[in-house]
């Protein structure tokens, strides 16, 4: 762990290679646990604001858990978090032709419908933050289901901490990436 700022950094992000592989896995990550994806409360808003413009992306039993749920919900742990459909998928995924789990959020983004690209959790994903008093934790979480992006990032040779660089600098700035990459240039020296 390092810190960086008012943030607490585990090594492993610098150390692990990731790259999703939708092929391999299916957008299991959208589909598989317990819980929805934890959300922001600054998210809060945004998901209220934002469901109008993305319910024609959605599937129907997605509307239908989103308008009995709410458009986000509190998880056993306190915590915000995504609704799911029959305590399974998360109510806004998608399913391609093909089957691959994708945002209905980051769908309706993709073709500028709205602004807001997804919930910050989705996106960082493998990385994992946690906000405290005096800190952001930010942390790698691993997961079974994602060990075929592990070995395609590993092929491909994408530490995770690039895999996320558009999300990592999305939730802490420019300048403190690139503070993360001096880090791991150093980091990376034998």
């Amino acid at each position: 762990m390092f810190q960086l700022g008012n943030t607490i950094v585990s090594e492993e992000i610098l150390e692990n290679d990731f790259v999703c592989n939708l092929n391999a896995c299916k957008g299991a990550c959208c589909v598989g646990g317990e819980y929805g994806a934890p959300v922001e409360d600054s998210e809060t808003d945004i998901l209220m604001n934002t469901y109008e413009k993305v319910k024609s992306y959605l599937r129907p039993e997605g509307i239908k858990a989103i308008e009995e749920q709410g458009t986000f919900v509190k998880g056993e742990d306190g915590e915000w978090e995504t609704p799911l459909v029959n305590n399974s998928e998360c109510a806004y995924v998608i399913f391609s032709d093909d089957g691959i789990a994708k945002c209905g959020i980051e769908a309706a983004w993709e073709d500028g419908v709205t602004k807001w690209r997804k919930p910050i959790s989705c996106h960082l994903y493998p990385v994992r933050t946690r906000a405290y008093s005096e800190f952001t934790a930010v942390n790698y979480h691993k997961w079974e289901i994602c060990d075929p992006a592990c070995s395609l990032g590993k092929e491909l040779k994408v530490p995770i901490y690039k895999f996320v660089k558009d999300a990592l600098i999305r939730k802490f700035g420019k300048k403190w990436y690139e503070e993360l990459e001096e880090v791991a240039i150093g980091h990376a020296k034998p």
